[in-house]
């Protein structure tokens, strides 16, 4: 998404979006180099759970604490970590169907299920010990042949010694292309599992290959993690055709979710220009609508948002995510009690029970500013808080919440909390100080600030 549309809080390890219940936060995962921009958006967030839980029933997961993460990124692109599967919100946006994603998440789960984390590690590990034992040996001929004053011998020493690394990388990355297509196997087991086509995984695989092909990319089999896009395509069709679900679609109702998704991410990318690209063929669509509603909230036009989403409730009164962004659209036309009020309905239809629409609405309690709200802005941020501890923006409005209603200890206790989540430990450790100066020693508020101010980083 393109921020400049939202207003932004920035503080070094996290960004939270001010619009639409979005927060995006950095997060590190194992495999990374760098900070990984996080969308938090209840709508997208229960979408993608949907999509998740019966095939992680299906592969025995779904008792795990699995999480699916929504990153902040154009491309087309998933990966593991952990417990986490990650989607970029671009590969909602190009999928033009449930079933694509379905099977990107089908095909991450195969990893998640078959311990291939775990395992690369430890093909990396050995990686690195046959590039070390390698070039170990080749400065071992090389120096026997200087000293034998044999100069071929030094020669293929050195030969040897440089081609270790090579040969090393090769190994690791023709293990990574034997767990892809491990992966890909599973994916299809699952989705046959749940009676559902594998099509949707066929059709991201030919988009890769079409692809490569206008960028020119031709792939060394050698220094490829993945296998060939020809290779995948051809086991996915002998695989997903064998199936009697291959030409089963997505329900109606699942692909008006899927279509305002993408509608709703593209508003946020490119406003107005964005959301007629991704609907060019169907302008109609309840997710052009949907998108463009949201282009005009997001342009300041408030009046026009709220007649654009006035009318997707009128033809389905019983969808929170229309309330949920009928209270961001009065936020931002300043009327916080009318924002209260369609969060409330949002909280109230809410099936899921999200932290972030929770959150939302302790924020519109507090955006009153009116000292009898914040009783209630606190009972609802601390409930946010309490489903969703990953749900930063709340911390830092739950902090306000509690200094305009005189609560300074425990303003300053949830802010240090609020900074400790997000990585920045010497601040956290200054509100906590701070905190406990005013708490009641012993009580459970004075020992988890104790907790923070007694924190040291492990090595």
């Amino acid at each position: 998404m393109r921020l400049s549309h939202l207003s932004l809080l920035m503080q070094r390890s996290m960004i939270v979006l001010l619009a639409c219940a979005v927060t995006i936060t950095p997060i590190v995962p194992a495999q990374a180099q760098g900070r990984i921009p996080v969308v938090r958006d209840a709508e997208i967030e229960g979408l993608l759970l949907d999509y998740a839980r019966p095939i992680l029933k299906t592969a025995g997961l779904n008792r795990r604490g699995i999480e699916i993460i929504l990153v902040n990124s154009p491309s087309f692109n998933a990966f593991v970590d952990g417990r986490r599967i990650f989607i970029n919100t671009g590969a909602i946006a190009i999928a033009q169907s449930p079933n694509e994603i379905i099977g990107v998440v089908a095909h991450e789960t195969g990893h998640l299920a078959g311990g291939h984390q775990h395992r690369i590690r430890e093909q990396i590990a050995r990686a690195k010990t046959l590039a070390v034992v390698g070039t170990l040996v080749g400065i071992g001929a090389a120096a026997a042949g200087s000293l034998s004053g044999t100069s071929g011998a030094a020669e293929a020493g050195g030969g040897l010694a440089s081609a270790a690394p090579s040969i090393a990388q090769r190994s690791l990355l023709s293990y990574r292309r034997s767990e892809e297509t491990t992966a890909d196997r599973a994916a299809v087991k699952y989705l046959n599992a749940t009676g559902q086509s594998s099509k949707g995984m066929l059709t991201t695989f030919k988009r890769f290959s079409q692809q490569r092909a206008l960028a020119g990319v031709r792939s060394n089999p050698y220094e490829s993690s993945h296998p060939l896009p020809r290779e995948r395509i051809a086991l996915m069709e002998e695989l997903a055709k064998k199936s009697k679900h291959y030409n089963k679609k997505d329900s109606k109702t699942l692909q008006r979710r899927h279509d305002m998704a993408r509608g709703k991410i593209a508003a946020y990318a490119g406003g107005a220009p964005a959301v007629g690209r991704v609907f060019r063929n169907d302008p109609n669509n309840v997710g052009a609508r949907y998108g463009m509603a949201i282009s005009s909230y997001l342009r300041g036009d408030t009046r026009k948002a709220l007649a654009g989403i006035d009318k997707l409730i009128a033809s389905n009164k019983s969808n929170p995510y229309l309330y949920e962004m009928k209270g961001e659209i009065y936020l931002a036309a300043r009327q916080p009690k009318k924002a209260a009020a369609a969060f409330a309905k949002a909280v109230k239809l809410d099936k899921k029970k999200s932290a972030v629409i929770r959150g939302r609405l302790g924020f519109a309690y507090l955006s009153t500013g009116e000292k009898s709200q914040m009783k209630k802005a606190i009972r609802e941020l601390r409930a946010s808080i309490s489903a969703d501890q990953n749900n930063f923006s709340a911390y830092s409005y739950l902090s306000r919440a509690y200094a305009q209603s005189g609560d300074i200890a425990n303003a300053e206790l949830t802010q240090a909390e609020a900074y400790f989540r997000s990585g920045r430990v010497r601040e956290a450790k200054t509100f906590a100080v701070r905190a406990q100066q005013k708490l009641k020693k012993g009580t459970p508020s004075w020992q988890r600030a104790n907790d923070i101010v007694k924190y040291k980083k492990k090595k």
